[in-house]
């Protein structure tokens, strides 16, 4: 993977809006590695360092929550966003105890998944490198433009730091 870049699992059985989120997030400095079942994100994370994953919560075999325990089960650094078309407040607030970072309804706004990711790549790289939030702060008012891809460029940089 490339080490500029945000390294994103996408799981959605929906193969239409596979290709075209992971279309959407590679064109904004994220490298995506995309898969139709909860099995084959299991596969993927073993074989490739994950930052956050985007995972559906509705699919065949293992379905999103499954994977979310998975996941943050095998990856303890990693973060992972729910986004569903058939969420509830229930699947809402038990994917938020096994540890989901945020969850989105689907269709979303391509700025509030951006927003989300960013966030949760954000607490990824604060609990790894233990890192307050203040500091954090701190840190990426360094960056000039605050856009979202500067900072996650700039995240990317702190995380990589030894």
């Amino acid at each position: 993977m490339e080490n500029n870049k945000i390294n994103l699992l996408i799981v959605d059985d929906e193969v239409h809006f596979l290709e075209s989120i992971s279309k959407s997030l590679e064109a904004r400095d994220f490298k995506v590695i995309a898969v139709d079942r909860g099995e084959k994100a299991l596969e993927a994370a073993r074989k490739n360092p994950i930052d956050v994953a985007l995972v559906d919560l509705k699919m065949p075999g293992i379905n999103g929550e499954e994977t979310l325990k998975a996941l943050k089960a095998e990856h303890k650094w990693m973060e992972v966003v729910i986004l569903t078309g058939h969420g509830t407040i229930d699947s809402a607030v038990e994917c938020t105890k096994s540890g989901a970072f945020s969850f989105l309804q689907k269709p979303c706004n391509l700025d509030d998944l951006l927003e989300a990711l960013k966030d949760a790549y954000k607490k990824k790289v604060m609990n790894r490198k233990k890192i307050e939030e203040k500091k954090m702060d701190e840190l990426l008012k360094i960056s000039i433009s605050g856009s979202p891809r500067e900072i996650l460029s700039r995240l990317r940089e702190i995380d990589k730091a030894d």
